[in-house]
């Protein structure tokens, strides 16, 4: 066989596995309440899964420095971590001063 069609069916089936796998949602199957504040504190970005799209369940996707999977947690802690963010950044206003 030509190596030129071996290579672009090689690149399309690369293409073809890369654009199934894009298409399928990541989506937490359960959440946790019980968070300790300090992995909150550390909490870099947050992500609200609805549950009227792909996903069964409602959560929050958190983000976490220095943690490669994301933490599936209940929507009732976003009040707790946004507490937390506050006075993270009302103690970085005083260190300012």
């Amino acid at each position: 066989m030509d190596p030129k069609v071996v290579v672009l069916c090689v690149c399309l089936c690369t293409l073809a596995i890369t654009s199934i796998e894009a298409g399928i949602p990541r989506c937490c199957v359960r959440t946790s309440n019980n968070i300790p504040p300090h992995v909150l504190a550390k909490v870099e970005r947050w992500v609200v899964q609805e549950s009227s799209g792909a996903c069964d369940i409602k959560a929050l996707v958190l983000h976490v420095r220095g943690w490669r999977k994301p933490i599936c947690a209940h929507p009732k802690l976003k009040k707790q971590l946004m507490k937390i963010r506050m006075k993270m950044k009302q103690s970085k206003q005083i260190a300012a001063y």
